[in-house]
């Protein structure tokens, strides 16, 4: 949404389709966020947004028409590009490739999956390659060939293309791929494709990778050429599909989607763009957090979000979200950058049961919203983290979503008596116990992963906890990881969605551009030619600016991306502002070479080897206007919001007296030492024994994990 064409007043929203449930915050001017929660409708799940939508209209004491009607900007993250991919549901597809290189796809690289180097994978014995997203006999390999310097060697056979669109039309092929060699340098041979199949076969998804991937890496590149036309019809008709049912509604405004990258598009760009929502969902989540640990004044934090399916962690450092250059999604390797989340499957739904080992497990299976939990009444008979909680005294079945949903404490009983509590020869509340202390272990795992086994210090983090379940077990995975300090905003509950309404508008465009400076230079920027580097830039940013709709409030930043000579992997250093002269190619190389030795240990920069200029890169944002940080918090103690009292079971402290607090009605300066339970109408946040909590200013919930 534009930041000058955004008018004055109306509501912003904000969605989020999780697993089990669909999240919605509405942001109005002068009011502080309002948040919603609907269960998720996986047969439809539009249906699950439009029921969130319907519980804000009500909230405001309007009809849902005239509710929709003065909504000026819907934002919405996703999973259904990453479900799509794991599940291997996206369109039939096939693939025009240089010939001689048909088995791209199929060879990969050397890496993770393939030499079983892989999490998916362990012993090299077990490595698998991925399920094939296309058939082999749906690759055609094209006579066609572009040097390395660009020049055409091998003309373009027009006649074998004409030849491959009838066959495939004829195989009911729904989206088709090309990746040439060395296309991403001269794109001549692609762009004559795209005028033979718009004129013989215009209603196929089309994806040229010099469009999609302008990057060096034939299988990085192909791969996310292939993987963008599996998706994109899939997201071109949940888009369709959405964008429909809100109109239905009197929604008249544009619909924006969550970019993987770190901001929003417009839902017309998605269709085209959707590898870029793999992980749209997550991403929403980390800049929240990134924006709000900001202001809070955190550097280096943990994020981590805690659903009814899956547990996903980022991280933000020095300020700034973590983002992978390449991705790899569903066992393919993709030169998409994205903001990193590594995800589990530890939800509130995760199933737990016991092996045949007679060891007790938690997930990765979860029973999602439908049948759910067994607590939930809705014919799911097996027990997972939500019926342990229940059962432990942590979630109060009859508050559960504020009270809008009762739980059935007998059900969960029952579940965790037969699954869980009589083949273990425990009692219920043993075996519940157990599934929690499980479940939390398996998230301070994944916290450690990306710190300790990543070179970083766990201690040196801050834990920010979000989703409907985060909060309810952040207290135990963060103290289990060795970190003190845990946040929990009060947006936790949604705070995804919160992410999405937030993020900037972007749009991001890199290419290769290869330059090497000669080894034992000492000066390697001056063999660095800038007229040909400006060139390529100023192109970079004057797309992203009409991508943006050349909207006079946009910013952008540019990067180039620096190795040695002959080694792989590449580090980006951001430019400064202004003209690209010596000097601030000199003053970018000391950085790279800083940097290196930062990541790599002191004295590993080889000074002397050359350095290779490989990708440029352009990100523009636009902001969202219209925001604000509403009316004042509530200014309620702890006295005031307490509202009773119950029998809560911990791991170290057993079955203990603890007092439960309205957590909507605890303002700011209110301290408290645990245990005790606040309760809010989507979330539990749990104190431990000896934790020390405080309400800062902005009403987030601090709680020292260590205790006194």
């Amino acid at each position: 949404m534009s930041s000058a064409s955004t008018p004055h007043g109306g509501y912003l929203i904000g969605t989020d389709i999780g697993g089990t449930f669909t999240d919605l915050v509405l942001l109005e001017e002068g009011s502080r966020p309002r948040l919603f929660k609907s269960p998720t409708t996986p047969s439809d799940r539009s249906e699950g947004i439009l029921n969130a939508l319907r519980l804000a209209a009500d909230a405001v004491g309007k009809p849902l028409e005239q509710f929709a009607s003065e909504i000026r900007y819907f934002a919405h993250g996703t999973t259904a590009a990453t479900n799509a991919l794991i599940e291997r549901k996206g369109a039939r597809t096939a693939l025009l490739t240089t010939a001689g290189f048909g088995d791209t796809m199929l060879i990969q690289r050397s890496m993770t999956s393939w030499v079983g180097m892989g999490a998916n994978t362990g012993h090299y014995s077990q490595r698998s390659n991925p399920t094939p997203i296309v058939d082999r006999d749906l690759i055609i390999e094209i006579d066609e060939r572009i040097d390395s310097s660009g020049e055409a060697l091998v003309a373009l056979d027009e006649s074998q293309v004409r030849d491959a669109i009838a066959r495939l039309r004829a195989a009911g092929v729904e989206a088709l791929a090309v990746s040439f060699l060395w296309s991403f340098l001269n794109p001549d041979h692609e762009a004559r494709v795209r005028e033979i199949v718009e004129a013989e076969w215009p209603e196929v998804y089309l994806t040229l990778s010099h469009e999609v991937a302008p990057v060096i890496g034939e299988y990085e590149r192909t791969a996310t050429t292939v993987v963008n036309s599996y998706l994109g019809p899939v997201i071109r008709d949940y888009m369709e599909n959405l964008e429909g049912r809100l109109h239905e509604t009197g929604f008249v405004g544009e619909l924006s989607v969550m970019d993987s990258g770190g901001g929003v598009m417009k839902a017309i760009d998605a269709a085209y763009r959707a590898a870029s929502l793999l992980t749209s969902g997550p991403a929403g989540g980390v800049l929240a957090t990134s924006k709000l640990a900001e202001t809070l004044g955190f550097e280096n934090v943990i994020t981590s979000d805690m659903g009814g399916t899956s547990f996903d962690v980022g991280l933000v450092l020095d300020g700034e979200p973590l983002v992978e250059r390449q991705s790899e999604v569903g066992n393919y390797h993709l030169s998409i950058p994205r903001i990193k989340v590594t995800a589990i499957g530890a939800g509130g739904g995760s199933i737990a049961w016991v092996d045949e080992v007679g060891a007790l497990v938690v997930g990765p299976e979860s029973a999602g919203s439908v049948p759910g939990p067994a607590c939930y009444a809705r014919g799911g008979l097996r027990p997972t983290v939500t019926d342990a909680d229940v059962v432990l005294g942590i979630i109060d079945p009859e508050y559960f979503l504020g009270g809008r949903m009762k739980l059935d404490r007998d059900l969960a009983e029952e579940a965790i008596r037969t699954h869980i509590a009589e083949p273990l020869g425990m009692t219920v509340e043993e075996a519940a116990l157990g599934i929690r202390t499980v479940a939390d272990n398996q998230m301070a795992d994944l916290l450690r992963k990306v710190t300790v086994e990543q070179g970083r210090d766990p201690r040196d983090f801050a834990v920010f906890a979000y989703g409907g379940a985060g909060p309810t077990h952040a207290c135990s995975y963060t103290q289990a990881a060795g970190i003190n300090t845990l946040v929990v905003p009060p947006t936790s509950t949604v705070h995804s969605a919160y992410g999405t309404v937030t993020a900037d508008r972007f749009r991001s465009l890199q290419v290769t551009d290869l330059q090497r400076t000669p080894a034992g230079a000492d000066d390697p920027a001056a063999h660095i030619d800038l007229a040909r580097l400006t060139r390529n830039l100023d192109d970079l940013v004057a797309r992203c600016h009409e991508d943006l709709d050349r909207d006079s409030g946009a910013w952008f930043s540019r990067s180039v991306h620096l190795k040695f000579r002959r080694q792989t992997h590449e580090l980006p250093v951001v430019l400064p502002d202004g003209p690209v002269t010596v000097e601030t190619l000199r003053a970018v190389v000391e950085e790279f070479f800083e940097t290196y030795e930062r990541i790599y240990g002191k004295g590993t920069a080889l000074r002397s080897a050359g350095l290779e200029l490989n990708t440029l890169r352009v990100e523009g944002r636009v902001a969202v206007a219209g925001l604000d940080d509403g009316e004042d918090p509530p200014s309620g103690t702890v006295e005031d919001a307490r509202i009773g009292t119950r029998k809560v079971t911990f791991a170290d402290a057993g079955r203990v007296d603890v007092p439960v607090l309205r957590g909507e009605k605890v303002g700011p300066g209110a301290q408290l030492i645990g245990p005790a339970v606040l309760e809010f109408e989507g979330t539990t946040i749990v104190v431990g024994p000896g934790q020390e909590l405080h309400v800062d200013a902005r009403t987030n919930i601090v709680i020292n994990c260590k205790g006194n």
